[in-house]
């Protein structure tokens, strides 16, 4: 009989020493039961109508049946199971992700490298995969209000609890808008996806984003993100100047900030200590853009795990910016959109498919719709 306390997972890789760890690892939370194992997607087709997990953990590089072969034949047949994606941190595991989180996965933990013991290892694995399990699984929805980052993901359940009515901060009146900070988390690569494509080559202010990802992985989604609109998407380098028309994703493991002197305004990236246990942060960008641009900011937080990017959006608020969060409904995980519309902060609480709409909206005020690229960025 299933035991409805803990969540079911189903552990596949092809490596016996990956699966070994990866179960005893997980056994030791109270909360996670390992109902089996599989070396390749074939066998864990094979076995999920019977051991009917919660969720799956999945190697990309495998015989047989990869991972993303895998995950295109479980979705033809079940949209909503989680998928975590357990691979390398390597060039090559970024790209397989990205393309695993295109074709269906919720989320992604790095396998442990130059770690100094195997209990290190297994601290490491617990402290991000269980988390994330949690987030994923609709009878642990408390646990989505706990700090992940790196995280990201495609879709996934939601809470099914009660929405709660918000009361939304008054707009005011509307000052010119010169700057658009996003942050995003879990769901960040599909929702940035869907975002940017919405916003017009023609948009007239610089857009900086922090996504919460490992290094190599934030380069390979601003190429990936660059393809897909009308926008110039990089990931962003310190000094690069702050134009119209153009996203900077901040870099993997660095904070990003926004230096603005006189008429001119640049990205600037460091090393700073983690916040929320997240480098890139959101809070670090957010709090950046109120000083350097004060009621002239416009912030977006987007689907994502905990609470990063509240803080910033205070000092937004108090700042006289605007703030808009994504709604319940349309978020993977209603962590950090939900923390901001709690606290009263949100201008605008929206589904993803009308805020690209409104951010343009709002840009444009006070403009008139034509080409922008050569405008001074304040």
């Amino acid at each position: 009989m299933n035991n409805p306390s803990k969540i079911r997972v189903l552990i596949v890789d092809d490596s016996t020493v990956i699966r070994r760890l990866l179960t005893q690892t997980l056994s030791e939370d109270p909360s996670v039961e390992v109902v089996g194992t599989a070396p390749n997607g074939k066998i864990a087709l094979a076995k999920i109508p019977t051991l009917k997990p919660d969720v799956v953990t999945l190697d990309i590089e495998m015989p047989e049946m990869d991972g993303l072969q895998t995950l295109t034949e479980l979705r033809k047949v079940d949209k909503k199971l989680p998928v975590i994606m357990f691979s390398t941190l390597t060039q090559r595991g970024a790209e397989g992700t990205l393309d695993a989180l295109e074709r269906g996965a919720n989320d992604y933990v790095g396998k442990p490298a130059n770690v100094g013991s195997v209990t290190e290892a297994m601290a490491r694995v617990r402290g991000e995969m269980v988390p994330k399990l949690k987030s994923l699984c609709p009878r642990f929805a408390p646990a989505r209000t706990a700090n992940a980052c790196n995280a990201f993901s495609n879709e996934g359940p939601n809470e099914s609890v009660a929405v709660p009515e918000f009361t939304l901060r008054p707009r005011g009146k509307v000052s010119r808008i010169d700057i658009l900070a996003i942050g995003v988390s879990t769901g960040g690569p599909n929702a940035l996806s869907s975002l940017l494509p919405q916003l017009p080559g023609d948009f007239p202010i610089p857009i900086v984003v922090v996504q919460h990802m490992p290094p190599i992985f934030t380069k390979h989604l601003a190429d990936r993100l660059n393809s897909k609109c009308e926008l110039h998407v990089a990931e962003a380098e310190a000094g690069d100047p702050l134009l119209p028309g153009h996203v900077w994703i901040a870099p993997g493991d660095f904070h990003m900030t926004t230096e603005v002197n006189g008429a001119s305004a640049k990205i600037g990236i460091n090393q700073g200590e983690q916040e929320n246990s997240c480098r890139p942060a959101v809070d670090v960008l957010f709090r950046s853009v109120a000083g350097s641009y004060g009621r002239h900011s416009l912030a977006c937080v987007l689907t994502g795990m905990g609470s990063d990017g509240l803080i910033g959006c205070q000092a937004i608020a108090e700042a006289g910016g605007q703030i808009v969060t994504q709604d319940r409904e349309t978020s993977v995980v209603w962590g950090m959109p939900a923390a901001v519309a709690n606290a009263g902060l949100a201008n605008q609480i929206l589904p993803l498919g009308e805020i690209g709409g409104e951010l343009t909206r709002l840009a444009m005020n006070g403009r008139h719709r034509r080409s922008l690229v050569t405008e001074g960025a304040i």
